[in-house]
């Protein structure tokens, strides 16, 4: 666990002359979570990718062994050769993620809330011990450079979570403050369970009731004797939680889950079936849907999150923190741009196959590729789609979409797709976000 206390790192920093950001740089690199080895056999560097806590669950239950890589770990795509019935695992029953490699920060001190208010768009000083902010953080020029959550544990104790790495960012941010910032990345494992009997599977295992919890809040509980921290929080938009845990306690708490969870169906889902969901319930991606700011090659790859639909995030009554000047300008004019849903017209798609002699074709998986958006007339760009695919409960192709903001819902628009090697365009409806939004999410 590496941490930073900024009030004693700010002098050394400023009279050595860069001497405290290579001894940061070279702290951190001794601790990444990919390991760069030197292969003698052909001369040339290997990256090893770490495994999570979970992993002596959940590497034999891997049938057809296909992984994929996660902040410098290995994480199941899917466990059985298909992930379909992971994915109805998700809205039938209850599925079981391996999230740990999420980024995860201790941020503590007098001054914690102070630094995160400055950070992050959401208003954390008004924020009770025991919610659960989703937030996203911007540059200064209000482009979104990360999304997460915050989760407030005490009065002066948080825990940030960010798909990409963040202590820096942190660290650069709180200089003069009297805070510490802990990462607690590889001592915190989590996993998140998800499904409308993930309530009933958590109380048995935690022998407490749980029906008062609410959405985004958190509480304290034991599952077989194990400390947890058990959040009503997920990816799905769906019923669901998430279970964070000590590292060392990964295993017994997997092992207490299943057993729990198996006479109501429990089942290790992977990350095709979360994408699925997670289009479903119009959840954004990084470096998917949004690039971060970080990133981006140029001005056009960058968006504020009022251009990506959360413009419920942005706190109008703080502070000043990072991009808010931007970000106030930016909602008085109005957002350029607007991220929104579609739903292609199975008949026009239909037709498009037919035409070639073949019955319609779709993805297997959600797909994660752009692709152009054009009028009604198929002769102008308006957008672009980010991520897509079929929806098993919705009968529908869906897709995630960045369109001009003057596009309301129900306007006519032609996505772009390849029909037996040829580009073709099919019919498509503006549709507001999310897809799919039960109520039991919040119940």
């Amino acid at each position: 666990m590496f941490s930073v206390n900024a009030r004693k790192s700010v002098s050394a920093s400023r009279s050595d002359g860069g001497q405290d950001a290579r001894s940061w740089i070279s702290t951190r690199c001794s601790r990444i979570k990919a390991k760069l080895d030197f292969a003698p056999d052909n001369g040339q560097f290997r990256v090893s990718l770490r495994t999570t806590p979970f992993h002596p669950r959940t590497g034999p239950l891997s049938e057809g062994q296909a992984w994929r890589r996660w902040a410098g770990y290995v994480v199941a795509s899917a466990y059985e050769l298909s992930h379909d019935r992971e994915y109805h695992a998700i809205r039938n029953s209850a599925a079981l993620f391996d999230v740990s490699p999420l980024y995860k920060y201790l941020v503590t001190g007098r001054d914690a809330a102070r630094l995160l208010d400055h950070v992050v768009t959401r208003n954390v000083g008004k924020a009770k011990v025991g919610q659960v902010l989703y937030t996203p953080w911007c540059d200064n020029e209000g482009k979104q450079i990360d999304d997460g959550t915050i989760s407030v544990l005490g009065e002066q104790t948080f825990r940030m979570t960010s798909a990409d790495p963040t202590l820096r960012w942190l660290h650069l941010n709180s200089s003069g403050l009297d805070v510490t910032i802990q990462d607690v990345s590889e001592t915190t494992a989590a996993v998140s369970l998800q499904g409308p009997s993930s309530r009933e599977i958590l109380q048995l295992a935690a022998e407490r009731d749980l029906s008062a919890l609410k959405y985004f809040r958190l509480t304290s509980a034991k599952i077989r004797g194990i400390p947890v921290t058990i959040s009503r929080t997920g990816y799905t938009g769906d019923l669901g939680f998430e279970v964070w845990v000590d590292a060392s306690q990964a295993v017994p708490l997997w092992d207490a889950l299943i057993e729990t969870g198996t006479p109501y169906g429990i089942t290790p889902a992977g990350m095709l079936a979360l994408d699925v969901a997670r289009i479903e319930a119009g959840l954004l991606l990084i470096e998917v849907d949004y690039f971060s700011s970080r990133h981006a090659l140029i001005e056009a790859q960058k968006s504020s999150p009022l251009e990506l639909g959360l413009g419920w995030t942005v706190a109008t009554d703080k502070a000043r923190y990072n991009g808010q000047a931007a970000l106030d300008a930016e909602r008085t004019r109005g957002p350029a741009w607007q991220f929104t849903g579609l739903t292609v017209d199975w008949d026009s798609l239909e037709q498009l196959y037919a035409e070639v002699g073949l019955p319609p074709r779709l993805p297997s998986q959600a797909w994660r590729t752009s692709v152009p958006i054009y009028d009604r007339s198929g002769n102008k760009q308006l957008g672009y789609a980010t991520s897509g695919g079929w929806s098993p409960l919705l009968k529908r192709y869906m897709a995630l979409a960045h369109l001009g903001s003057e596009h309301a819902p129900g306007t006519e628009v032609r996505m772009e797709l390849t029909v037996e090697h040829r580009r073709k365009q099919a019919q498509a409806h503006v549709t507001p976000l999310p897809f799919f939004n039960p109520e039991r999410k919040r119940a």
